[in-house]
């Protein structure tokens, strides 16, 4: 059995900026794991890399023994940080879309986030709020049948009220087969979600550990030990 995602001396490489560099990671299937690490560590690269985006500069990810392509993009649910969807788009027309690029996507799962939304199937992307904009991306995101998200910071910029629903969302829409992959500022948020937890600090792994073994080794809770490792 192949891992479903795995990284062999990753580099990407811009000028003379090194945001991923020998990154050698395994993640298995069955994992929330959060990707950590402060600004311009690596993580949206990495992420992007690993959704056909970017190309490395050398070394490879693998996902399920692949490298990132046609074939990977049908277990992959990538989520971007920014909206990625054209703004005229009504959310109905958007859900048709997903269908015909997605045989994974379950629009029926789809049409039920909408009404939890309480989101018109005939509104446009443009016309909907910031922080509903978010929430609708990873409705999208989490009603496909993926073997792997890869979710690039769902909770920045919306208010606690959304991130609790987005990351409830998470929670009941990947399977137990699933592998999410998270990267986040907001540990506090979601580290009593986390099987395991990846940091990265200027392109390099500096840990990759259980959630419960990081708390019983260090005696800290995630976002303690993130804290202590980046203090100014």
């Amino acid at each position: 059995m192949h891992p479903i995602f795995e990284t062999r001396k990753l580099s990407k490489q811009y000028k003379q900026i090194h945001a991923l560099n020998n990154l050698d990671l395994i993640l298995t299937s069955g994992k929330m794991v959060g990707l950590l690490g402060p600004n311009g560590s690596g993580k949206t690269t990495l992420l992007k890399i690993s959704a056909g985006l970017l190309t490395p500069s050398s070394g490879c990810v693998l996902i399920n023994g692949q490298a990132p392509g046609t074939e990977t993009k049908k277990i992959v649910s990538y989520l971007p940080d920014r909206m990625s969807l054209p703004t005229e788009l009504t959310a109905a027309d958007t859900l048709a879309m997903y269908g015909d690029f997605f045989q994974d996507f379950d629009k029926e799962k789809a049409h039920d986030m909408l009404k939890a939304l309480k989101l018109s199937p005939a509104q446009r992307i443009g016309t909907m709020s910031k922080g509903t904009q978010e929430k609708f991306q990873i409705c999208l995101t989490m009603s496909r049948s993926a073997k792997l998200y890869l979710l690039d910071e769902p909770l920045g910029g919306v208010d606690p009220a959304a991130r609790e629903y987005i990351l409830s969302t998470i929670l009941r829409n990947y399977s137990e087969n699933s592998t999410v992959l998270f990267s986040t500022h907001l540990i506090g948020d979601i580290e009593k979600a986390l099987d395991e937890v990846v940091i990265l600090r200027n392109g390099s792994l500096i840990l990759h550990d259980s959630v419960d073994h990081l708390r019983e080794e260090k005696g800290m809770s995630v976002d303690e030990y993130f804290k202590e490792v980046f203090r100014c």
